[in-house]
């Protein structure tokens, strides 16, 4: 590890040293090829950036593995196993340093890119074609070498091609008078549209997963296990939809994690206790894709992932072959960044179909890349620059995110009578991922004196390590029925909101947890660093992580869930007696069955559309940009307390979703829009800002403005009342729910929801 890491930054140094020269371009005005000379230096700069950052990666890549095998290998010394871990400690700080660098180098590579192109394309906008001040031949004949993607689009060290190439393939030089237009690579016709159709039957799918990976296996296992549920559920939907008309899309779901190229942790440890809660989520994802009827491609390694896109052979630095024969991309974090690094030039273009399956969320502050650097935000996995509602999630953490979920077994009448009449009131699970959860006392004190017995669960290295026996470990895998004679889920902190509390909820059981106190931050929990959300009661308010699943505490509750503090031992004491003396039958959120995931997906495939722009950004640097806009469409309501979609205001029948369901209402000091809005039974939607973003709303819910700035910043629209001053938001992406601050007054866009389906309002599907 020492040898890894003297490596890395001997070869940092050398690299940053080898920079040096690659931006000395001359002054503005020493010549009059002035910009052909930066530009040379940006695209020399170009290409060693992209090596630096590639080596980076390799060297992350490198540290992680060896930190994985080093904490799996210490983990079964006992309690020692901590010490080699804190050793560890200052090597992971280095190793998320150098990712950060190389994620930094490659977003500076991109940059360079961006600069040179609007410097060529300068004059396009006035009708004339871009200023190159030297045949771009001669940064050509520098470059074409240094990725086989040039050759591949027929790039052979001649004049002719590189003018070719850079008229027809890229867009850095107008379209050449002597070429016969028919002999630029041709476009494949558009495919055919269909109407989608629901499946009866999921034998295709499971075809379609493929096989060479216990991940895979898993998947396909759960598939299997629900399939006559999920069934059940695309049937109830279609008679629900009534026959209404749905165009087939052309889907990919490209599974990123499980790639050999990040590391793909999760495969070898599926029949060991791993984690599962990321493969539970993609199995039901690939399920109701495919039951609402959608062409699917599905892979799970880079290889496979470039020939569907239509990635030239090479480093990136070409465009597609091709356009892009998908309607829509799901991936995670992971496949992003690989997208990115593959599709060069198209993936901007094309970035707007992608949906990214982001188990904790990504909120609009670490989203948006400059407001993420000036204001401390930035990590290693945000600054995308995409909708925030393009990010989804496990579960519904801020409604800036849209909310994908999974499912979780349904019982049927004859299931759940069984469970009622055979419940055994003297055990329980013990829900954890640690072995130190058996250090907390008040655990082995309370049930000793009363006769109860503990039924162990395990997760993680412990299932490894013999705790868990390997038949129960097996069933567990794939069914959580097995729970179902239990009275009480017990869980320990760790991990933080995964699908097995639902599952035994649903099974009849009542789960205790803890309560964090302070709560579990960024800030203030090694889990939780790094990751693009702050989570936290002094940015987020209702947010935060107050205990092991906010899910279940918030929104399912008493008597299903008891959310206690563990170090007072009198109330768990009394928590615990309660629960084995009360009766609760099995209890699923609607959200979370097979039909309201089907329900959800089908909406959003339906109605999400980040292709289409709006209306564009109001100008920098109006001093007032609202008074420019049109009236606002708002009314006040008939109680005088919020405002409503004015019944005079026209209606787009394509708004989605539906203007009816706004009402705008201004927060407390000390409540983001998602806590405000709960406040009054309603969600904060973030799609409604727009209509928010102006100074006529502040005068409509009788606020004074003794000024009205137009500023970056993710809690805007707000007024600051004791000043008398108010803020409009100047970057819709920053448009967010979370977030507070003691100083202003938000004003919030909430709506209503369809019971027991948060994600969605009444008039939604």
């Amino acid at each position: 590890r020492i040898f890894v890491l003297g490596i890395g930054f001997f070869t940092l140094c050398f690299l940053m040293t080898s920079l040096g020269g690659q931006f000395s371009a001359k002054r503005l005005g020493d010549s009059p090829f002035t910009i052909r000379t930066e530009v040379m230096g940006a695209l020399e700069s170009r290409g060693v950036l992209r090596r630096m950052s590639d080596m980076l990666e390799m060297l992350m890549k490198r540290m992680d593995i060896l930190a994985r095998l080093e904490n799996s290998t210490d983990f079964h010394k006992g309690d020692e196993a901590r010490f080699p871990l804190d050793r560890f400690q200052p090597a992971a700080g280095l190793m998320e340093r150098i990712q950060a660098i190389a994620q930094n180098v490659s977003d500076i590579a991109i940059k360079v890119d961006q600069i040179l192109r609007n410097s060529l394309l300068n004059g396009k906008g006035e009708g004339r074609a871009p200023r190159v001040s030297l045949p771009p031949s001669q940064w050509m004949r520098a470059r074409w070498t240094s990725d086989p993607c040039y050759a591949f689009f027929g790039v052979d060290g001649t004049e002719c091609s590189f003018l070719i190439y850079l008229s027809e393939v890229e867009w850095f030089c107008p379209p050449l008078p002597w070429r016969n237009r028919t002999a630029a690579l041709p476009s494949p016709p558009p495919l055919p549209r269909v109407q989608a159709a629901f499946q009866s039957d999921l034998a295709p799918l499971l075809e379609l997963i493929g096989t060479g990976k216990e991940s895979l296996s898993f998947m396909k296992k759960r598939i299997r296990h629900l399939a006559q549920q999920w069934l059940r559920a695309a049937r109830r939907l279609e008679q629900k939809l009534k026959g209404r008309q749905r165009d087939q899309k052309h889907i990919l779901i490209h599974i990123g994690f499980l790639t050999e190229e990040s590391g793909d942790v999760f495969s070898p440890r599926v029949l060991k206790g791993g984690p599962l809660g990321e493969m539970v989520q993609w199995a039901d994802i690939l399920a109701a894709l495919f039951l609402l009827g959608h062409s699917l491609r599905v892979t799970v390694s880079l290889k496979e992932l470039q020939s569907h896109l239509g990635v030239p052979p090479g480093r990136g630095n070409c465009p597609l072959t091709s356009p892009l024969p998908f309607d829509l991309i799901y991936t995670d974090y992971h496949g992003l960044q690989q997208m990115k690094q593959h599709m060069g030039l198209s993936f901007k273009k094309y970035r707007c179909r992608v949906r990214v399956i982001d188990t904790f969320g990504t909120e609009p502050a670490y989203n948006h890349e400059e407001y993420a650097t000036l204001r401390g935000y930035r990590t290693n996995w945000g600054y995308w620059n995409l909708q925030p509602t393009q990010f989804m999630t496990m579960f519904p953490h801020t409604p800036d995110n849209s909310f994908m979920g999974f499912v979780s077994e349904e019982l049927n009448r004859t299931e759940r009578q069984f469970i009622k009449s055979n419940k055994v009131g003297s055990m329980a699970v013990v829900y954890g991922k640690e072995a130190s959860i058996w250090k907390v006392g008040v655990l082995g004190e309370h049930p000793g004196g009363q006769g109860h017995s503990w039924a162990e669960l395990w997760w993680g290295r412990t299932a490894a390590s013999g705790y868990l026996p390997r038949a129960l470990e097996a069933q567990i895998s794939v069914s959580f029925t097995w729970v179902s004679p239990l009275q009480l889920f017990i869980g320990f902190g760790f991990p933080y909101e995964g699908p097995a509390p639902l599952e035994a909820i649903a099974n009849g059981c009542v789960f205790l947890q803890a309560r964090f106190n302070p709560p579990h931050s960024s800030l203030n929990h090694e889990f939780f660093r790094g990751k693009p959300t702050s989570r936290e009661a002094s940015m987020a308010g209702g947010e935060r992580v107050s205990s092991q699943h906010p899910y279940a505490e918030d929104f399912i509750g008493k008597p299903h869930v008891w959310t206690v503090d563990y170090n007072n031992s009198e109330e768990f004491e009394a928590a615990v007696k309660t629960i084995m003396r009360t009766q609760v039958d099995p209890y699923l959120p609607y959200e979370y069955t097979c039909e309201g995931m089907l329900e959800r997906i089908h909406a959003y495939i339906q109605h999400q559309d980040f292709c289409t722009t709006s209306s564009p950004p109001l100008p920098p640097k109006a001093k007032s940009p609202a008074m420019q806009s049109p009236p606002s469409p708002l009314a006040l309501s008939p109680n005088a307390t919020h405002l409503v979609w004015s019944p005079s205001a026209s209606r787009d029948p394509r708004a989605w979703p539906p203007v009816d369901s706004l009402q705008v209402w201004v927060s407390e000091t000390r409540h983001s829009c998602t806590e405000t809005c709960r406040r009054h039974g309603l969600v904060c939607e973030p799609t409604f800002f727009r209509f928010l973003n102006k100074k006529e709303v502040f005068l409509q819910l009788s606020i004074a403005c003794d000024s009205t700035e137009y500023e970056m910043n993710h809690l805007y629209p707000a007024v600051a009342e004791n000043v008398h001053e108010c803020y409009l938001q100047k970057e819709p992406l920053l448009f967010s729910c979370a977030g507070y601050n003691t100083k202003y007054r938000r004003l919030c866009p909430c709506r209503d929801y369809r019971k027991g389906q948060v994600a969605l309002c009444r008039d939604c599907l």
